[in-house]
Protein backbone atom coordinates (compact mmCIF):
# COMPACT_ATOMS: atom_id res chain seq x y z
CA UNK A 1 0.00 0.00 0.00
CA UNK A 2 1.18 3.44 -0.66
CA UNK A 3 2.11 6.12 1.95
CA UNK A 4 -1.09 7.94 0.57
CA UNK A 5 -3.02 4.72 0.63
CA UNK A 6 -1.58 4.35 4.52
CA UNK A 7 -3.25 8.43 4.94
CA UNK A 8 -6.50 7.23 3.68
CA UNK A 9 -7.03 4.40 5.52
CA UNK A 10 -6.33 6.24 9.14
CA UNK A 11 -8.40 9.21 8.34
CA UNK A 12 -11.14 7.10 7.46
CA UNK A 13 -11.10 5.29 10.62
CA UNK A 14 -11.00 8.79 12.24
CA UNK A 15 -14.47 9.69 10.14
CA UNK A 16 -15.78 6.36 11.12
CA UNK A 17 -15.67 7.33 14.37
CA UNK A 18 -16.80 10.75 14.47
CA UNK A 19 -19.80 9.42 12.71
CA UNK A 20 -20.77 6.44 15.05
CA UNK A 21 -20.26 9.04 18.13
CA UNK A 22 -17.13 7.19 19.32
CA UNK A 23 -15.07 10.18 19.05
CA UNK A 24 -13.29 10.63 23.00
CA UNK A 25 -12.59 14.14 24.85
CA UNK A 26 -9.25 15.43 24.59
CA UNK A 27 -8.21 13.93 27.57
CA UNK A 28 -8.34 10.69 27.68
CA UNK A 29 -6.64 7.34 28.68
CA UNK A 30 -5.00 5.52 25.83
CA UNK A 31 -6.74 3.04 26.96
CA UNK A 32 -9.57 2.15 29.67
CA UNK A 33 -7.43 0.22 32.61
CA UNK A 34 -9.26 -3.60 33.27
CA UNK A 35 -11.69 -4.23 35.96
CA UNK A 36 -8.21 -5.72 37.67
CA UNK A 37 -5.80 -2.81 36.63
CA UNK A 38 -4.59 -1.38 40.04
CA UNK A 39 -4.70 2.78 39.93
CA UNK A 40 -1.90 5.11 39.00
CA UNK A 41 0.87 5.02 41.41
CA UNK A 42 0.70 8.05 44.35
CA UNK A 43 1.79 11.01 43.08
CA UNK A 44 4.39 11.96 45.57
CA UNK A 45 6.13 8.54 44.30
CA UNK A 46 5.95 9.23 40.47
CA UNK A 47 7.52 12.72 40.73
CA UNK A 48 10.47 11.55 42.99
CA UNK A 49 10.92 8.57 40.16
CA UNK A 50 11.04 11.63 37.95
CA UNK A 51 13.44 13.30 40.38
CA UNK A 52 15.75 10.21 40.01
CA UNK A 53 15.35 10.05 36.45
CA UNK A 54 16.02 13.63 35.77
CA UNK A 55 19.21 13.01 37.94
CA UNK A 56 20.79 10.07 35.90
CA UNK A 57 19.68 12.48 32.83
CA UNK A 58 21.61 15.01 33.76
CA UNK A 59 24.43 12.86 34.27
CA UNK A 60 24.16 11.45 30.84
CA UNK A 61 24.51 14.71 29.44
CA UNK A 62 27.29 16.42 31.52
CA UNK A 63 29.06 13.04 30.08
CA UNK A 64 27.82 12.99 26.62
CA UNK A 65 28.48 17.21 26.20
CA UNK A 66 31.85 17.55 28.54
CA UNK A 67 34.23 17.41 24.84
CA UNK A 68 32.36 20.61 23.89
CA UNK A 69 34.26 22.63 26.37
CA UNK A 70 37.46 20.83 25.60
CA UNK A 71 37.67 21.60 21.99
CA UNK A 72 40.70 23.54 22.07
CA UNK A 73 43.04 21.22 24.61
CA UNK A 74 42.20 17.99 23.00
CA UNK A 75 42.76 19.90 19.46
CA UNK A 76 46.55 20.65 20.54
CA UNK A 77 47.74 18.16 22.54
CA UNK A 78 46.39 14.86 19.85
CA UNK A 79 46.99 17.47 16.84
CA UNK A 80 43.39 16.78 15.38
CA UNK A 81 40.73 19.10 12.99
CA UNK A 82 37.58 20.77 13.87
CA UNK A 83 36.06 17.79 11.59
CA UNK A 84 37.79 15.34 13.77
CA UNK A 85 36.72 16.90 17.01
CA UNK A 86 33.07 16.74 15.83
CA UNK A 87 33.59 13.54 14.79
CA UNK A 88 34.27 12.62 18.98
CA UNK A 89 31.58 14.66 19.76
CA UNK A 90 29.27 13.44 17.73
CA UNK A 91 29.63 10.24 15.32
CA UNK A 92 31.43 8.53 17.78
CA UNK A 93 28.90 8.62 20.68
CA UNK A 94 25.69 8.44 17.95
CA UNK A 95 26.89 5.28 16.35
CA UNK A 96 26.35 2.51 18.69
CA UNK A 97 23.91 5.14 21.02
CA UNK A 98 21.60 4.38 18.11
CA UNK A 99 22.38 0.91 16.65
CA UNK A 100 22.06 -0.27 20.48
CA UNK A 101 19.13 1.59 20.87
CA UNK A 102 16.81 -0.68 19.08
CA UNK A 103 17.28 -3.70 20.81
CA UNK A 104 17.48 -2.35 23.80
CA UNK A 105 14.03 -0.25 23.13
CA UNK A 106 12.52 -4.38 22.25
CA UNK A 107 14.24 -5.32 25.85
CA UNK A 108 12.34 -2.33 27.67
CA UNK A 109 9.40 -3.43 26.21
CA UNK A 110 9.02 -7.15 28.25
CA UNK A 111 12.12 -7.02 30.54
CA UNK A 112 12.56 -5.00 33.56
CA UNK A 113 13.30 -1.36 32.76
CA UNK A 114 14.74 0.01 35.92
CA UNK A 115 17.45 -2.75 35.94
CA UNK A 116 18.14 -1.86 32.19
CA UNK A 117 18.26 1.49 33.50
CA UNK A 118 20.54 1.37 36.10
CA UNK A 119 23.09 -1.07 34.54
CA UNK A 120 23.51 1.30 31.60
CA UNK A 121 24.14 4.23 33.97
CA UNK A 122 27.10 2.05 35.12
CA UNK A 123 28.56 0.98 31.62
CA UNK A 124 27.98 4.65 30.45
CA UNK A 125 29.73 6.38 34.02
CA UNK A 126 32.75 3.99 33.44
CA UNK A 127 33.07 4.43 30.13
CA UNK A 128 33.77 8.42 30.12
CA UNK A 129 35.74 7.87 33.08
CA UNK A 130 38.41 5.83 30.62
CA UNK A 131 38.45 8.90 28.46
CA UNK A 132 40.46 10.30 31.15
CA UNK A 133 43.08 7.59 30.25
CA UNK A 134 42.87 7.53 26.85
CA UNK A 135 46.44 8.16 25.18
CA UNK A 136 45.30 8.46 21.35
CA UNK A 137 42.75 9.93 19.44
CA UNK A 138 41.17 6.42 18.32
CA UNK A 139 41.52 5.19 22.09
CA UNK A 140 39.61 8.44 23.15
CA UNK A 141 37.15 7.44 19.90
CA UNK A 142 36.86 3.95 21.17
CA UNK A 143 35.65 5.05 24.64
CA UNK A 144 33.15 7.55 23.51
CA UNK A 145 31.37 4.56 21.50
CA UNK A 146 31.45 3.10 25.13
CA UNK A 147 29.64 6.03 26.30
CA UNK A 148 26.84 5.87 23.68
CA UNK A 149 26.17 2.13 24.12
CA UNK A 150 25.60 3.05 28.07
CA UNK A 151 23.33 6.00 27.62
CA UNK A 152 20.88 3.82 24.85
CA UNK A 153 19.37 1.89 27.97
CA UNK A 154 18.20 5.12 29.52
CA UNK A 155 15.71 7.22 27.58
CA UNK A 156 13.52 4.38 26.03
CA UNK A 157 13.04 2.69 29.33
CA UNK A 158 12.36 5.95 31.03
CA UNK A 159 10.23 7.15 28.58
CA UNK A 160 8.21 3.65 29.19
CA UNK A 161 8.41 3.85 32.72
CA UNK A 162 6.73 7.27 32.95
CA UNK A 163 4.09 6.64 30.55
CA UNK A 164 3.01 3.93 33.21
CA UNK A 165 3.40 5.99 36.49
CA UNK A 166 1.13 9.35 34.56
CA UNK A 167 -2.44 9.37 32.77
CA UNK A 168 -1.86 10.75 29.55
CA UNK A 169 -3.26 14.18 30.30
CA UNK A 170 -0.30 14.35 33.08
CA UNK A 171 2.41 12.96 30.34
CA UNK A 172 3.64 15.45 29.17
CA UNK A 173 4.24 17.62 32.22
CA UNK A 174 6.09 14.45 33.68
CA UNK A 175 7.91 14.19 30.61
CA UNK A 176 8.95 17.28 29.88
CA UNK A 177 10.55 17.46 33.44
CA UNK A 178 12.14 14.33 32.55
CA UNK A 179 13.61 16.10 29.51
CA UNK A 180 15.12 18.92 32.11
CA UNK A 181 18.06 16.31 32.35
CA UNK A 182 19.27 17.51 29.11
CA UNK A 183 20.03 21.46 29.91
CA UNK A 184 20.63 21.03 33.34
CA UNK A 185 23.24 18.05 32.35
CA UNK A 186 24.98 19.93 29.25
CA UNK A 187 24.83 23.12 30.87
CA UNK A 188 26.65 21.98 33.99
CA UNK A 189 29.14 19.86 31.65
CA UNK A 190 30.23 23.47 30.48
CA UNK A 191 30.42 25.47 34.15
CA UNK A 192 31.89 22.23 35.77
CA UNK A 193 34.34 21.85 32.94
CA UNK A 194 35.01 25.61 32.68
CA UNK A 195 35.90 25.38 36.55
CA UNK A 196 38.09 22.46 36.48
CA UNK A 197 39.88 24.23 33.04
CA UNK A 198 40.26 27.09 35.22
CA UNK A 199 42.00 25.44 37.95
CA UNK A 200 44.26 23.32 35.78
CA UNK A 201 45.06 26.33 32.95
CA UNK A 202 48.79 26.67 32.11
CA UNK A 203 49.57 22.93 33.50
CA UNK A 204 49.96 20.61 30.69
CA UNK A 205 50.27 17.22 32.13
CA UNK A 206 49.27 15.72 35.86
CA UNK A 207 49.25 13.03 38.34
CA UNK A 208 46.43 11.11 39.62
CA UNK A 209 46.77 8.69 41.87
CA UNK A 210 46.82 4.88 40.19
CA UNK A 211 46.16 6.34 36.96
CA UNK A 212 49.76 8.35 36.64
CA UNK A 213 50.64 11.09 34.12
CA UNK A 214 47.84 12.44 31.97
CA UNK A 215 46.73 15.50 30.03
CA UNK A 216 45.52 18.20 32.41
CA UNK A 217 42.38 18.11 30.49
CA UNK A 218 41.68 14.43 31.12
CA UNK A 219 41.04 15.42 35.27
CA UNK A 220 37.19 16.51 33.84
CA UNK A 221 36.33 12.71 32.79
CA UNK A 222 37.26 11.23 36.10
CA UNK A 223 35.20 14.41 37.90
CA UNK A 224 32.24 14.11 35.99
CA UNK A 225 32.24 9.99 35.14
CA UNK A 226 32.85 8.42 38.69
CA UNK A 227 30.14 9.98 40.58
CA UNK A 228 27.43 8.22 38.06
CA UNK A 229 28.03 4.51 39.92
CA UNK A 230 26.40 6.22 42.28
CA UNK A 231 23.19 7.21 40.79
CA UNK A 232 23.36 3.78 39.08
CA UNK A 233 22.56 2.43 42.09
CA UNK A 234 19.82 4.87 43.34
CA UNK A 235 18.05 3.91 40.54
CA UNK A 236 18.25 0.04 41.25
CA UNK A 237 16.29 1.49 44.04
CA UNK A 238 12.80 2.65 42.26
CA UNK A 239 9.92 0.31 41.79
CA UNK A 240 8.99 -0.91 38.15
CA UNK A 241 5.36 0.01 37.28
CA UNK A 242 2.49 -1.88 36.28
CA UNK A 243 2.37 -1.77 32.40
CA UNK A 244 -1.48 -0.19 31.31
CA UNK A 245 -3.16 -0.94 28.23
CA UNK A 246 -3.64 -3.56 26.16
CA UNK A 247 -0.23 -6.01 27.31
CA UNK A 248 0.14 -9.53 26.11
CA UNK A 249 0.59 -11.80 28.29
CA UNK A 250 0.68 -15.24 28.56
CA UNK A 251 0.65 -18.06 32.10
CA UNK A 252 3.24 -20.76 32.59
CA UNK A 253 2.76 -24.39 33.98
CA UNK A 254 2.57 -22.65 37.42
CA UNK A 255 0.23 -20.01 36.52
CA UNK A 256 2.28 -16.60 36.56
CA UNK A 257 1.53 -14.75 34.16
CA UNK A 258 4.30 -13.24 32.07
CA UNK A 259 4.94 -10.49 29.43
CA UNK A 260 5.04 -11.33 25.87
CA UNK A 261 7.02 -9.53 23.27
CA UNK A 262 4.94 -7.68 20.55
CA UNK A 263 6.20 -9.78 16.82
CA UNK A 264 8.47 -6.94 15.48
CA UNK A 265 5.99 -7.48 12.06
CA UNK A 266 3.08 -6.10 14.21
CA UNK A 267 5.07 -3.42 15.56
CA UNK A 268 6.55 -2.62 11.40
CA UNK A 269 2.53 -2.50 10.77
CA UNK A 270 1.73 -0.69 13.02
CA UNK A 271 4.18 1.96 12.31
CA UNK A 272 3.83 2.09 8.45
CA UNK A 273 0.18 2.43 8.93
CA UNK A 274 1.25 5.97 10.52
CA UNK A 275 4.30 6.75 8.72
CA UNK A 276 3.29 10.34 7.65
CA UNK A 277 3.03 10.51 11.10
CA UNK A 278 5.94 9.58 12.64
CA UNK A 279 8.51 10.75 9.40
CA UNK A 280 7.21 14.46 10.10
CA UNK A 281 7.35 13.88 13.90
CA UNK A 282 10.73 12.23 14.10
CA UNK A 283 12.27 14.51 11.02
CA UNK A 284 10.80 17.52 12.61
CA UNK A 285 12.01 16.16 16.14
CA UNK A 286 15.74 15.70 14.77
CA UNK A 287 16.10 18.72 12.87
CA UNK A 288 15.61 20.71 16.04
CA UNK A 289 18.01 18.62 17.73
CA UNK A 290 20.16 18.66 15.16
CA UNK A 291 20.43 22.87 15.32
CA UNK A 292 20.69 22.47 19.22
CA UNK A 293 23.52 19.78 18.96
CA UNK A 294 25.56 21.75 16.71
CA UNK A 295 25.58 24.94 17.79
CA UNK A 296 26.13 23.79 21.64
CA UNK A 297 28.90 21.89 20.12
CA UNK A 298 30.54 25.09 18.55
CA UNK A 299 29.38 28.13 20.82
CA UNK A 300 32.31 27.71 23.61
CA UNK A 301 34.41 27.91 20.68
CA UNK A 302 32.80 30.57 18.54
CA UNK A 303 33.35 33.19 22.20
CA UNK A 304 36.83 31.71 22.01
CA UNK A 305 37.72 32.56 18.91
CA UNK A 306 35.29 35.30 17.69
CA UNK A 307 35.10 37.49 21.38
CA UNK A 308 38.63 36.84 23.38
CA UNK A 309 36.95 34.36 26.33
CA UNK A 310 39.29 31.42 27.65
CA UNK A 311 37.40 28.26 27.73
CA UNK A 312 36.42 28.86 31.64
CA UNK A 313 34.74 31.99 30.58
CA UNK A 314 32.86 30.59 27.76
CA UNK A 315 32.10 27.53 29.71
CA UNK A 316 30.61 29.05 33.03
CA UNK A 317 28.64 31.98 31.15
CA UNK A 318 26.84 29.50 27.99
CA UNK A 319 26.52 27.13 30.73
CA UNK A 320 24.23 29.49 33.05
CA UNK A 321 22.54 30.02 30.02
CA UNK A 322 22.03 26.77 29.08
CA UNK A 323 20.93 25.78 32.47
CA UNK A 324 18.52 28.33 33.09
CA UNK A 325 16.93 28.87 29.73
CA UNK A 326 17.25 25.23 28.55
CA UNK A 327 15.56 23.90 31.53
CA UNK A 328 13.26 26.98 31.03
CA UNK A 329 11.85 25.99 27.71
CA UNK A 330 12.21 22.29 28.04
CA UNK A 331 9.22 22.14 30.58
CA UNK A 332 7.55 24.99 29.02
CA UNK A 333 6.96 22.99 26.21
CA UNK A 334 6.00 19.92 28.03
CA UNK A 335 3.70 22.31 29.86
CA UNK A 336 2.48 23.96 26.67
CA UNK A 337 1.64 20.47 25.27
CA UNK A 338 -0.38 18.88 28.03
CA UNK A 339 -2.57 22.98 27.80
CA UNK A 340 -3.13 22.25 23.78
CA UNK A 341 -4.10 18.88 23.92
CA UNK A 342 -6.59 19.99 27.49
CA UNK A 343 -8.37 23.00 24.92
CA UNK A 344 -9.07 20.80 22.08
CA UNK A 345 -5.69 20.55 19.99
CA UNK A 346 -5.33 17.01 18.94
CA UNK A 347 -2.26 17.66 17.45
CA UNK A 348 -1.18 20.04 20.51
CA UNK A 349 1.99 17.84 20.95
CA UNK A 350 3.10 17.96 17.11
CA UNK A 351 2.54 21.58 17.25
CA UNK A 352 4.40 23.08 20.20
CA UNK A 353 7.89 21.71 18.05
CA UNK A 354 6.52 23.99 15.02
CA UNK A 355 6.04 26.99 17.39
CA UNK A 356 9.48 26.46 19.56
CA UNK A 357 11.32 26.00 15.72
CA UNK A 358 9.53 29.07 14.32
CA UNK A 359 10.16 31.00 16.88
CA UNK A 360 14.14 30.56 17.22
CA UNK A 361 14.80 31.48 13.71
CA UNK A 362 14.81 35.33 14.36
CA UNK A 363 17.48 35.03 17.54
CA UNK A 364 19.59 31.94 15.94
CA UNK A 365 19.88 33.99 12.80
CA UNK A 366 21.62 36.97 14.56
CA UNK A 367 23.31 36.15 17.65
CA UNK A 368 26.84 35.24 15.81
CA UNK A 369 26.78 38.83 14.06
CA UNK A 370 26.93 40.94 17.02
CA UNK A 371 29.99 42.73 18.04
CA UNK A 372 29.18 42.50 21.95
CA UNK A 373 30.18 39.24 23.08
CA UNK A 374 27.04 40.34 26.31
CA UNK A 375 24.95 41.05 23.97
CA UNK A 376 25.48 37.60 21.66
CA UNK A 377 24.83 35.98 24.86
CA UNK A 378 21.50 37.48 25.67
CA UNK A 379 20.39 36.41 21.59
CA UNK A 380 21.51 32.95 22.57
CA UNK A 381 19.19 32.69 25.58
CA UNK A 382 15.68 33.37 23.32
CA UNK A 383 17.37 30.76 20.90
CA UNK A 384 17.59 28.22 23.37
CA UNK A 385 14.58 28.85 25.08
CA UNK A 386 12.82 28.09 22.02
CA UNK A 387 14.45 25.72 20.38
CA UNK A 388 14.63 22.96 23.94
CA UNK A 389 10.54 23.11 23.30
CA UNK A 390 11.11 19.92 21.04
CA UNK A 391 12.39 18.19 23.90
CA UNK A 392 9.44 18.95 26.10
CA UNK A 393 6.64 18.18 23.59
CA UNK A 394 8.67 15.98 21.78
CA UNK A 395 9.02 12.15 23.47
CA UNK A 396 5.33 12.46 24.46
CA UNK A 397 3.85 12.96 21.11
CA UNK A 398 5.01 9.65 20.44
CA UNK A 399 3.95 7.91 23.96
CA UNK A 400 0.39 9.68 22.71
CA UNK A 401 0.09 7.20 19.28
CA UNK A 402 1.27 4.20 20.16
CA UNK A 403 0.00 0.95 22.12
CA UNK A 404 1.96 0.01 25.65
CA UNK A 405 3.70 -2.99 24.29
CA UNK A 406 5.60 -0.56 21.08
CA UNK A 407 6.26 2.85 23.18
CA UNK A 408 10.14 1.36 23.99
CA UNK A 409 10.06 -0.07 20.22
CA UNK A 410 8.59 3.38 18.83
CA UNK A 411 10.85 5.53 21.44
CA UNK A 412 14.04 3.76 20.53
CA UNK A 413 13.33 4.53 16.76
CA UNK A 414 12.20 8.09 17.76
CA UNK A 415 15.71 8.17 19.38
CA UNK A 416 17.75 6.16 16.81
CA UNK A 417 16.33 9.22 14.46
CA UNK A 418 16.96 11.83 16.32
CA UNK A 419 20.31 10.78 17.30
CA UNK A 420 21.77 9.90 14.08
CA UNK A 421 20.00 13.35 12.38
CA UNK A 422 20.79 15.19 15.49
CA UNK A 423 23.82 14.37 16.97
CA UNK A 424 25.57 12.53 14.04
CA UNK A 425 25.37 15.61 11.87
CA UNK A 426 24.97 18.46 13.83
CA UNK A 427 28.23 19.03 15.33
CA UNK A 428 30.04 17.99 11.85
CA UNK A 429 27.59 20.06 9.52
CA UNK A 430 28.82 22.79 11.09
CA UNK A 431 32.53 21.83 11.40
CA UNK A 432 32.36 20.78 7.27
CA UNK A 433 31.18 24.35 6.65
CA UNK A 434 34.00 26.10 8.42
CA UNK A 435 36.91 23.68 7.46
CA UNK A 436 35.94 22.81 3.38
CA UNK A 437 33.72 25.77 2.63
CA UNK A 438 35.44 28.89 3.90
CA UNK A 439 39.03 27.06 5.38
CA UNK A 440 38.90 29.61 7.95
CA UNK A 441 38.86 28.79 11.29
CA UNK A 442 37.70 32.64 12.35
CA UNK A 443 34.67 32.07 10.40
CA UNK A 444 32.68 29.81 12.73
CA UNK A 445 30.43 32.29 13.44
CA UNK A 446 29.25 32.81 9.91
CA UNK A 447 28.92 28.67 9.74
CA UNK A 448 26.63 28.42 12.60
CA UNK A 449 24.23 31.06 11.18
CA UNK A 450 23.68 29.39 8.19
CA UNK A 451 23.90 25.82 9.08
CA UNK A 452 21.31 26.52 12.03
CA UNK A 453 18.85 28.97 10.21
CA UNK A 454 18.33 26.59 7.29
CA UNK A 455 18.00 23.43 9.70
CA UNK A 456 15.18 25.46 11.63
CA UNK A 457 13.18 26.52 8.30
CA UNK A 458 13.18 23.13 7.20
CA UNK A 459 12.40 21.93 10.46
CA UNK A 460 9.04 24.31 10.49
CA UNK A 461 8.19 23.05 7.11
CA UNK A 462 8.63 19.23 7.94
CA UNK A 463 6.52 19.47 11.22
CA UNK A 464 3.51 21.73 9.66
CA UNK A 465 3.55 19.07 7.19
CA UNK A 466 2.26 16.07 9.65
CA UNK A 467 -0.28 18.19 11.91
CA UNK A 468 -3.47 16.97 10.30
CA UNK A 469 -1.94 13.43 9.84
CA UNK A 470 -1.18 13.10 13.97
CA UNK A 471 -5.04 14.06 14.61
CA UNK A 472 -5.46 10.58 12.63
CA UNK A 473 -2.99 8.95 13.79
CA UNK A 474 -4.25 9.65 17.82
CA UNK A 475 -7.78 8.16 16.30
CA UNK A 476 -6.03 5.32 14.60
CA UNK A 477 -4.69 4.37 17.89
CA UNK A 478 -8.14 4.21 19.80
CA UNK A 479 -9.57 2.27 17.13
CA UNK A 480 -6.51 0.21 17.32
CA UNK A 481 -7.09 -0.73 21.33
CA UNK A 482 -10.86 -1.51 21.17
CA UNK A 483 -10.00 -4.17 18.79
CA UNK A 484 -7.49 -5.86 20.77
CA UNK A 485 -8.79 -5.65 23.46
CA UNK A 486 -12.03 -7.02 22.34
CA UNK A 487 -9.98 -9.93 20.94
CA UNK A 488 -8.01 -10.54 24.48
Amino acid sequence: MTGNGRDDEIQHIADDMVEAGTQTPAIHDDVAPSADEPPYPSRMYAWYVVGVLVLAYTFSFIDRQILSLLVVPIRRDLEISDTEMSLLIGFAFALFYTICGLPIGRAVDVQHRVRIIALGIAFWSIMTALCGVAKTYWQLFLFRMGVGVGEAALSPAAYSILADYFPPDKRGAALGVYGMGVYIGAGLALVIGGIVVSAVSGVEHTILPIVGEVYAWQVVFFVVGLPGILVALWALTLKEPVRRGHVRKSVDADGNEKVESVPVKDVVAYMSDNARTLFSHHVGYALCAMMAYGVSAWIPTFFIRTHGWSAGEAGIYYGLVVVIFGTAGVVTGGWMADKLTAIGYKDGKLRVLLYGAAAAIPFTVLYPFVESATLAMVLIAPSTFFATFCTGAGPSGVQEIMPNQMRGQASAFMIFVVTIIGLGLGPTAIALVTDFWFADDTMLNVSLAIVATTILVIAVAVIWWGLESYKASRDYLEDWQRQHEGAA
